[in-house]
């Protein structure tokens, strides 16, 4: 039996506009262990949403899964009758949004919302509802008595561990959380982050963590896929690619947040440029315009996802340089080159 719960193979995802097709996830692979927390790192326009929101395939109607697999406990996920994947949402595979308030009714009481969930897809009864919901509340850390309140009586921080209540309701195996934390200060933001870490250990869940903050999937992820435009550039065990990233673009992410252990002595970093048009991508490696490593055959050539070292999966042609480059990674005139 598989030690993953999820293996994602070769998936595409496209969005179909006026005149064109827009490949916004590109043959993406990687896996997510029983029991862990995946981090799902890169910038605003990666892919990483709409990845997220394939694996509940909650996603835009002029969107399309073109290719790949999502083999989730045996059943893949891309070709599951929907009535079959109805029936895996909440129950196997729960959502957490970024915008907790915009996921939350503000006409209805929370308790209302939870028993949506809890009496409409858990099969409770109003008794059975309204003690899961008390245990819930407990579980994320709110006073029972706060339940029949709206969602504008809550913090910001408070509506998202409404949210990871929600999420949580059904005992899901796993949950799907898209930049939870962004819009909390950094002292709620860790209060949610251990919160999470902490029902995790004691659920036995798997979490999958979408965000654009490295900082965060070095704070609570075992594993982290850092994608760049549409495509996964590698993929190992956090501690190993915190400490030898084999990808310039990790490398310039590790340099653009400020690293915990400096306390606040480094200097940051910003990756110069943007991301590529998707609509019409460069033919060859897709961070080679920003990259100060790139070569004529990195722009020409697109580099394929292989495994470099066991667990540890890189798309670049100078990834067995990378003790060089990490050493000229770490110097900010690096990257000011490209400026």
């Amino acid at each position: 039996m598989s030690d993953n719960l999820l293996s994602v193979k070769d998936l595409s995802i496209a969005y179909t506009v006026p005149g064109v097709d827009i490949v916004a996830v590109s043959r993406a692979t990687f896996d997510v262990p029983k029991g862990s927390i995946v981090g799902l790192v890169g910038e605003s326009g990666c892919g990483k949403t709409t990845m997220a929101r394939a694996f509940t395939r909650i996603i835009s109607d002029n969107a399309k899964i073109t290719g790949g697999s999502m083999m989730f406990d045996g059943q893949d996920l891309v070709s599951l009758p929907e009535k079959a994947m109805n029936a895996l949402r909440w129950r196997d595979i729960a959502f957490v949004p970024q915008s907790a308030m915009n996921s939350l009714d503000p006409v209805y009481r929370v308790e209302y919302q939870l028993n949506e969930v809890l009496r409409g897809r858990g099969g409770m009864n109003r008794a059975q509802a309204r003690a899961r919901a008390v245990e819930l509340f407990e579980m994320v850390g709110i006073e029972a008595n706060r339940l029949r309140d709206f969602p504008h009586q809550f913090s910001g921080g408070m509506r998202q561990r409404v949210a990871i209540a929600l999420a949580l309701a059904l005992n899901p195996k796993l949950i799907v959380a898209d930049e939870p934390v962004t819009a909390l200060d950094v002292i709620v933001q860790r209060q949610i982050l251990d919160q999470m870490r902490d029902l995790q250990r004691e659920l036995g869940i798997s979490i999958i963590m979408v965000t654009h903050d490295i900082s965060v999937v070095a704070y609570i992820c075992d594993r982290t896929v850092v994608m760049y435009a549409g495509e996964v550039v590698e993929d190992c065990d956090t501690a190993t690619l915190l400490s030898e990233p084999l990808h310039p673009y990790t490398m310039g992410l590790k340099n653009a947040f400020p690293d915990i252990a400096s306390a606040g002595s480094g200097t940051l970093t910003p990756i110069s440029g943007a991301p590529p048009d998707l609509a019409s991508p460069p033919s060859g490696c897709r961070f080679a315009a920003r990259c100060p490593f790139a070569t004529d055959h990195c722009r020409a050539v697109s580099p394929q996802l292989e495994i470099l070292a066991p667990g540890h999966s890189v798309a670049c042609h100078r990834a067995h340089e990378a003790p060089q480059l990490r050493e000229q990674a770490a110097q900010p005139q690096t990257w000011g080159e490209l400026v």
